[in-house]
């Protein structure tokens, strides 16, 4: 057998089993069955005294003489062994002793089989759950093993697992008897994927070692020196990939050189009333760097809410229409296209530099009047949605192009952009989001990007306090967004919407702006409403009302959570907040604290909630830091959940690393992948053959992201 064997001939498989491994695990052939990695291990090194076992523990082992085995009806009466033949017993119970003390060991499966093995007198090694029923301590349905079994002294795998493949007999034994004759199979034909050198000069074991071991560990030293070979390999591939890609592209992707700062940066940057903060300045010089180089600009802006990822946008653009080029700005929705339309306009004004909006709703008139400005030059910046791609829109000289929130973008929307470029050349990227992502995701994620990041708050933004509370201070939460509307404040409300049940949110939804109109009855208070099922119109009519103040409270969906400024609201509060996740709870709460009041986030949870639930709302509150947010979510989480990536998706599925533990293996696997680029590029010296091997096999090829993905 080789490794591409199907899995459907490994002796105890066949089609039926071999069809629903690779339906609930995607496993396929030999190869697949031993990048199964187990998830944890079973330790089975030590025998505990049954005096030393309490209801707390995992899972232990003791040895053990069974004492006297009794059969139980289902209404609890007590059975002669002469019913087991009618299947009258419905539960067996035998009683064993150590020389601490004694334990009852339960069975409701399998009774007629364990009935004939406990024999009173015999010894077994019992491992298990202890629990506690009554007084008496128990263990239900533990592993039976003869003491000269050999399962002592050992660390066994846990391997994933699903329901339908357990009634299918695929059990944790199953799988562990598969791995063995896979292993038997296929080491003596596995070739090693890294060359020797990496192999000495990172310390790491050979690949037949990691994997005998990382299945049957002899112990837990040679369990840790496995698992890290396995990690780091597959980390090092995968940012070596990563990395050359970006090398190949940056050699071949020519930019626009953009040598002058110009008149237009200088006199926005001039009539600031403000400074900077040290960040944003780092970031736009890294911009500029970019845009000065020849090379075609890539990079991806981080920046948390509210820390002026804006400005350097506006900055940006200002430098490109400064060389003679055009900019624009393409956002996710309207909302965000107008806002970031209001506040460039207000930039550009000492800089006599035109800028235009353009969005679905804009009027056949003001298109044909864009699309000449745009032509002729007279349009320096175009803001909008999903319209600045139409075919119809055509600019004289395309030199930067800047999308925000990327994620809510598909790829081909993106690269309609790209062609937009003038002369055929691709415009200087800049991608921005006020999603945090952890360090080792962007790693990933961008990690053929170069990634900015805006780590600084403006001066003078006060912290938001955030508060959690449940159903029985909602009176109390009513009065004080009174006062703080006495005050001239507003406040959002915000109500979860989960696609799958989207009517009874929506029911939800109308019930809170109900009572919400009950609470804040007219004349005294205006309340707006707004969410995904209205029209354009309505909309923008309701967003309008309360950003000019005309309404004192929005009830709403997640609509708002990208984008919308209103520097005089001062309290959201969020219904439901457990159904949330941490980074959007995030994002909520930056929609308030953008003025010179003090403002609060009051988290309002429901009556059941989980002790993660409870975890992630106990963290907000304790931060507002999006990153150190992000960290947390992920690791709670795993990677692919965190808001805003699901789309991105990781380049290559990871089989035993995780970017939420083992980030220092990847910062590691990451600066040496670079070392190895450096020196040789394009990996065309021989004795790293086996790296380019490895990186021409498919899962490696499955997307090109040498384009902003």
């Amino acid at each position: 057998m080789t490794k591409d064997t199907s899995i459907q001939y490994l002796p105890g498989v066949g089609p039926k089993r071999a069809q629903l491994l690779e339906s609930e695990l995607g496993i396929r052939t030999l190869e697949d069955l031993v990048h199964l990695y187990p998830f944890r291990y079973i330790d089975r090194s030590s025998i505990v005294r049954i005096a030393d076992v309490h209801p707390d523990l995992a899972q232990v082992q003791v040895r053990a003489t069974v004492q006297k085995v009794r059969l139980f009806a289902k209404n609890g009466a007590e059975l002669p062994a002469d019913q087991l033949k009618y299947n009258m017993v419905s539960r067996l119970s035998a009683i064993v002793a150590d020389e601490s003390g004694e334990m009852e060991m339960v069975f409701f499966k399998g009774v007629k089989w364990m009935h004939a093995r406990l024999v009173p007198g015999s010894t077994f090694i019992f491992f298990g759950k202890p629990a506690v029923f009554g007084s008496r301590l128990n263990m239900v349905h533990p592993e039976v093993d003869a003491p000269d079994a050999g399962t002592t002294g050992v660390l066994t795998g846990v391997y994933p697992s699903t329901e339908k493949l357990k009634n299918a007999g695929i059990t944790g034994k199953v799988m562990l008897r598969l791995m063995g004759t896979a292993l038997q199979e296929i080491l003596p034909v596995v070739q090693e994927t890294l060359p020797d050198y990496i192999l000495k000069e990172k310390g790491l074991v050979p690949l037949t070692y990691a994997l005998r071991q990382i299945h049957f560990p002899v112990d837990q030293a040679a369990l840790a020196k496995a698992s890290y070979r396995l990690k780091f390999e597959e980390l090092f591939l995968l940012q070596l990939s990563l990395l050359k890609q970006k090398y190949i592209r940056s050699r071949n992707a020519v930019g626009f050189v953009m040598n002058q700062v110009g008149q237009p940066f200088n006199d926005c940057y001039n009539a600031l009333p403000y400074q900077l903060t040290g960040a944003q300045k780092r970031v736009i010089k890294e911009i500029r760097e970019d845009m000065r180089s020849g090379h075609q600009m890539n990079r991806l802006l981080q920046g948390d809410v509210g820390s002026g990822k804006t400005m350097v946008a506006v900055l940006s653009a200002l430098i490109a229409v400064g060389n003679g080029y055009q900019a624009c700005i393409m956002a996710p929705t309207e909302v965000l296209s107008q806002q970031h339309y209001a506040n460039v306009s207000k930039y550009l004004r000492p800089t006599g530099v035109k800028c235009a909006l353009l969005t679905g709703t804009t009027t056949a008139a003001r298109r044909r009047e864009i699309h000449a400005g745009l032509l002729d030059g007279s349009i320096g910046i175009l803001i909008g949605t999903h319209a600045l791609i139409e075919d119809t829109v055509q600019f004289r000289a395309l030199g930067l192009a800047i999308v925000d929130e990327q994620h809510r973008f598909g790829v081909e929307q993106r690269a309609r952009l790209w062609n937009k470029g003038w002369g055929g050349t691709a415009p200087h990227v800049l991608v921005m989001t006020a999603t945090p992502i952890p360090r080792t995701l962007a790693m990933t994620l961008y990690g053929d990007l170069d990634v900015s990041v805006i780590d600084e708050m403006p001066p003078g933004r006060k912290p938001i306090t955030t508060l959690c509370v449940g159903e029985g201070k909602r009176h109390a939460m009513h009065n004080f967004i009174r006062d703080e509307i006495a005050k001239g404040r507003q406040a959002f409300i915000v109500y979860p919407l989960i696609f799958e049940s989207e009517k009874m949110d929506y029911k939800n939804l109308e019930l809170g702006y109900e009572e919400i109109v009950k609470a804040f009855p007219l004349p005294q208070y205006k309340v707006a409403i707004v969410h995904g099922q209205q029209n354009a119109a309505d909309k923008a009519f309701n967003m309008d009302a309360f950003a000019a103040g005309r309404a004192n409270i929005l009830v709403s969906t997640t609509v708002i959570e990208v984008g919308v400024d209103v520097p005089n609201a001062s309290v959201m509060v969020i219904e439901s907040a457990e159904r949330f996740g941490l980074s959007q709870l995030h994002q909520l709460r930056g929609r308030v604290g953008r003025g010179a009041e003090r403002s609060y986030c009051i988290l309002m949870k429901g009556t059941k909630i989980s002790k993660e639930s409870q975890k992630r709302l106990d963290l907000l509150c304790a931060t507002e830091n999006g990153f150190e947010l992000a960290e947390e979510d992920m690791k709670m989480r795993g990677p692919g959940d965190l808001e805003g990536t699901q789309q991105s998706g990781l380049p290559i599925s990871l089989n035993i690393a995780s970017l939420a533990k083992d980030g220092l293996i990847l910062s590691d696997a990451r600066a040496y992948a670079q070392h190895i680029l450096d020196l040789d590029p394009t990996l065309q010296e021989q004795k790293n053959a086996p790296l380019l091997m490895e990186l021409q096999r498919d899962k490696y090829q499955s997307k090109d992201y040498s384009k902003i993905s």
